[in-house]
């Protein structure tokens, strides 16, 4: 497989709208898998859209060198280019010191050349500077290549080539006009995740400008030429083939939840679960021996999971009973009593409020300052799926206030969970947290959960 990361000077400058042109224009011609640096979950909802492969996540402050390479090559099969995109700029990372979290280090653990996409608005000359100490920072990070984005017109395409190429012996494969269709749409939470998006013409008709700008103005064939080819290692980290199902999962997915990393699906399957997508906006509770909600935006569709009031009485009911739910983040709000809105966000003439299940004693309030970052803690005895330390990730516009003598399963040393450094509430089998788990090195954590799936459907 050939393999290459694109990524930015900074957050902005347009890499995540021409790695999504590029992804699609590729797989036009040949299997394209994509990968995400970092945490996100609506990037990737894009790539795996454009290429019909499930865009992968990779990140090195979860994520160990051993389970980077595993998910890299677990998703690489059948794929004859791998496309990484990074995040933020080449060298933002968990810390001001080392490169943890970064995009760079992806590039260094995956031995991949790097595409620098510069934001040139407004400079020149000074375009070649910043690229040649990008160059110079970190000697392991192989920068092969550079897109300049937002030239204003001919002269200041001409200029700020030069200036790149004569004075960093480096191709400059691409120089995308500053315009307006290279806008995607946007939310409090980042881009409109692709799964609501592809409802409306507009989104559709933004993602195929997109394409034909990046088609007009960027070198296909010379990005093609700096590629290398992925060594591959064997690894195979918690990946383990698709077992015989003895359980069935219910996973929420819809409009309102679908923030999932897709290595999920491939864990549960290796440990024996079918997976059944089911729909807090639209369908019935379905019969399943546990159940997982992941994040989202349950605030934009707060009034159509209100009146789902049947699966939220019934999910509560499963919670009673004591089958195993597992909640992230959206999730998390969902089981609560109610969501709370207030007047003047997103278009809201008065404060307006919202039943949701009622699982936990509690409310949730939007908005509050947005929290994002990630986070580090300890899974305690009060956990149903088992205890250990974790890594992940926060974010979100939201406060859930829940019912003091709430029980806790997370106590962070970074982050902000519920209350205060707890996080993950608990009632009986069930588990809720702002605190988002990659499947990856979280996979003891989700083998527990099918497990105690199998033991509540015994009992």
């Amino acid at each position: 497989m050939k393999a290459l990361l694109i990524t930015g000077d900074r957050s902005g400058s347009g890499k995540t709208s021409i790695t999504l042109a590029i992804a699609a224009l590729l797989a036009q011609e040949a299997p394209v898998q994509t990968y995400k640096v970092a945490m996100d979950y609506i990037d990737p909802s894009y790539l795996s859209a454009v290429t019909g492969r499930p865009c992968r996540n990779l990140d090195s402050y979860v994520m160990g060198p051993d389970e980077i390479r595993a998910v890299f090559e677990h998703g690489a099969s059948g794929a004859e280019i791998g496309l990484v995109e990074g995040v933020r700029g080449l060298y933002e990372g968990a810390e001001a010191i080392g490169d943890a979290g970064s995009t760079a280090s992806i590039a260094k653990a995956l031995d991949l050349p790097v595409v620098l996409v510069v934001d040139a608005r407004s400079i020149t000359r000074s375009a070649a500077a910043l690229v040649k100490g990008f160059a110079a920072f970190d000697p392991d990070v192989q920068i092969a290549g550079v897109i300049l984005n937002n030239l204003s017109g001919a002269g200041h395409r001409q200029k700020t080539l030069r200036a790149v190429e004569h004075y960093c012996d480096l191709p400059v494969i691409g120089a995308i006009p500053k315009s307006e269709e290279m806008r995607l749409a946007m939310r409090h939470l980042g881009l409109v995740p692709y799964r609501e998006g592809q409802e409306s013409g507009d989104f559709l008709e933004r993602v195929a400008a997109v394409k034909e700008v990046i088609g007009t103005y960027v070198d296909l064939d010379a990005l093609r030429g700096l590629m290398a080819d992925y060594t591959f290692t064997g690894a195979t980290g918690p990946f383990l083939p698709p077992q015989e199902s003895d359980l069935r999962v219910a996973v929420a997915y819809d409009e309102a939840f679908n923030f999932y990393y897709n290595d999920l699906f491939d864990i549960l399957q290796g440990g024996g679960a079918a997976v059944v997508p089911w729909s807090p906006v639209h369908d019935p509770l379905p019969e399943a021996d546990g159940y997982i909600i992941g994040g989202g935006y349950p605030e934009m569709h707060a009034a159509s999971l209100e009146a789902n009031d049947r699966a939220r009485e019934a999910l509560r009911e499963e919670v009673m009973n004591g089958t195993p739910v597992y909640a992230e983040c959206g999730g998390l709000i969902y089981l609560t009593k109610r969501q709370n809105l207030s007047a003047g966000w997103e278009g809201r003439e008065q404060d307006e409020s919202f039943e949701m299940c009622g699982v936990f004693d509690g409310e949730t309030f939007m908005p509050v300052r947005r929290t994002l970052g990630y986070v580090e803690g300890r899974a305690g005895s009060a956990s149903p799926f088992g205890e250990g330390t974790f890594r992940g990730h926060e974010f979100h516009y939201s406060d859930v206030r829940l019912a003091a003598g709430t029980r806790y399963a997370y106590e962070l040393s970074r982050g902000t969970g519920i209350e205060g450094s707890r996080d993950g509430a608990v009632v009986s089998n069930t588990l809720a947290s702002y605190t988002h788990l990659h499947p990856v090195p979280a996979a003891p954590f989700f083998h527990e959960f099918l497990n105690r799936c199998r033991a509540a459907r015994r009992t």
